[in-house]
């Protein structure tokens, strides 16, 4: 039985299970249902590297031959971890926390026009998964300014998980709206 466990334990770390998939079906069918376009092209937007980005492992494209779908960025958002709430253990490690893997697309003028969690690792929270409740951030730009109980929904039993991809929002458009400026 322990080797059993140990198997698959190192089969899960070797496949590298925890990890950020930058390929979900989700986003082709999405980019197909907003485009009418199947097997769009993705190219790796360089915005940030490592040293400046405060939250790494998010990955921007650009899309090609998908309008109005121009841009996405697919990444993770940390939540709980089971035995509380902060966000990085003490060595900066997001391997103990909870976390939620999403993406979200966007115009030529950098607007979203979809936002999807495709992979939801946390206990709680999972409310946030729901197609209706993420369309409130459709349109959004980064001109404005997203906040819980006002302009987005909160849900009760959520409340890290919204504000967490929230402010992930917020920090991912205003991003790449910069980057587009330049």
């Amino acid at each position: 039985m322990k080797a059993v466990f140990v198997l698959v334990l190192t089969a899960t770390l070797a496949l590298g299970l925890n990890q950020t998939n930058y390929a979900p079906k989700q986003l082709l069918r999405e980019i197909e249902r907003i485009s009418n376009k199947k097997e769009p092209q993705f190219s790796k937007l360089d915005i940030l590297n490592g040293s400046q980005n405060p939250f790494p492992g998010g990955i921007y494209y650009i899309i090609e031959n998908s309008l109005p779908a121009k841009y996405a960025y697919i990444g993770r958002v940390l939540t709980c971890r089971a035995e509380g709430c902060s966000i990085r253990n003490d060595k900066g490690s997001e391997s103990a926390s909870e976390f939620f893997d999403y993406f979200i697309l966007y115009d030529s003028d950098a607007s979203v026009l979809s936002v999807q969690v495709y992979n939801y690792e946390a206990t709680h929270g999972h409310e946030i998964t729901v197609r209706k409740w993420l369309k409130q951030f459709v349109d959004f730009d980064g001109t404005s300014k997203l906040i819980v109980g006002k302009n987005v929904d909160a849900i009760a039993g959520a409340t890290i998980s919204v504000h967490g991809i929230t402010d992930d929002i917020t920090l991912r458009t205003k991003t790449l709206k910069s980057c587009l400026a330049n």
